[in-house]
């Protein structure tokens, strides 16, 4: 995808755990903020699979470079810039840029210090455990969630199928439906696996991934991320006709519906492939159009 793709920085300790710094565009350095854009992606894949060629790690961590967020989701203006066909590819090369993450035979932590919204949350939902930083009473809470649907848009990369099995699968659908993100201060129960002061994050992830060696073995079985499956999907499908009658209908909230009805009814790759192709058509709408010209607007 970009040919100024790099090998981002990474660090190794003696007991074998890779820290992956997650890092902006040199070239579209955006006061430091971390999104999603064709280059981060291209160089998360050839790190990923740099260190997969490698001396197998005991566990891998996503931190970000970035002081004030995670990742803050993707990079909607180069998205704008491309056109269907250019967009279809841009999400598949993420998503197979995600998928070495379910592949990789040790656990995965996202190490969490700020906001993580859209396509970062998507990712950080591709590791194993999610560990976060408690934010000072003092001090503005930061968001994740999935706001697509904020911008007349939907999911692209698996967080229909994800989210729903990290917390109650009404609030995520219902989540994903509207774009409501959460404060970090009232985060649904279960998204994040530990929270910690920001000076002990890392020692935090490390610590996760030593306590959970065999934390691989199922995605490394299904090839999926924890998500929809034959355990949840039940409890999903009953949630999901909660939140249809209760969400008032619109075209993003129905593909979020129809993409987690896939994910129910045929699995992680239908329910990906649905998000994806609704994502592509939603970005044409009258809805979409009029609020992200808005939201560019206001950049």
């Amino acid at each position: 995808m970009s040919d100024q793709a790099i090998l981002l920085d990474t660090k190794r300790t003696d007991d074998g755990i890779v820290t992956v710094y997650l890092a902006p565009n040199p070239a579209k350095p955006r006061g430091g903020v971390v999104v999603l854009d064709q280059w981060l992606i291209s160089s998360l894949d050839a790190t990923l699979e740099h260190i997969a060629n490698g001396e197998s790690p005991a566990g891998i961590i996503l931190a970000s470079s970035s002081s004030r967020v995670f990742v803050a989701g993707a990079d909607l203006a180069e998205i704008e810039s491309l056109n269907d066909e250019q967009a279809t590819e841009y999400l598949k090369a993420g998503l197979a840029a995600f998928h070495r993450l379910i592949t990789c035979n040790c656990p995965t932590v996202a190490a969490i210090n700020g906001a993580t919204l859209g396509g970062g949350l998507e990712l950080a939902l591709h590791c194993d455990a999610l560990v976060a930083t408690v934010v000072p009473s003092d001090a503005k809470p930061w968001r994740i969630g999935l706001p697509e649907a904020g911008l007349g848009l939907c999911p692209g990369w698996g967080g229909t199928q994800t989210l729903v099995s990290r917390i109650d699968p009404g609030t995520a659908i219902s989540a994903a439906a509207t774009g409501n993100t959460f404060k970090s201060t009232e985060v649904p129960d279960g998204l994040i696996d530990s929270w910690v002061p920001s000076g002990e994050l890392h020692a935090a992830a490390a610590a996760w991934i030593k306590g959970h060696p065999d934390a691989a073995a199922d995605r490394m079985h299904t090839s999926t991320p924890r998500s929809i499956n034959s355990h949840n999907s039940s409890e999903v499908q009953t949630a999901l006709d909660s939140v249809r009658a209760d969400v008032p209908s619109s075209e993003s909230a129905d593909a979020v519906f129809l993409a987690t009805e896939a994910g129910i009814t045929s699995g992680w790759g239908a329910g990906v492939s649905l998000e994806q192709e609704k994502l592509i058509e939603l970005r044409h709408t009258p809805t979409a159009r009029e609020r992200l010209e808005a939201f560019f607007a206001r950049a």
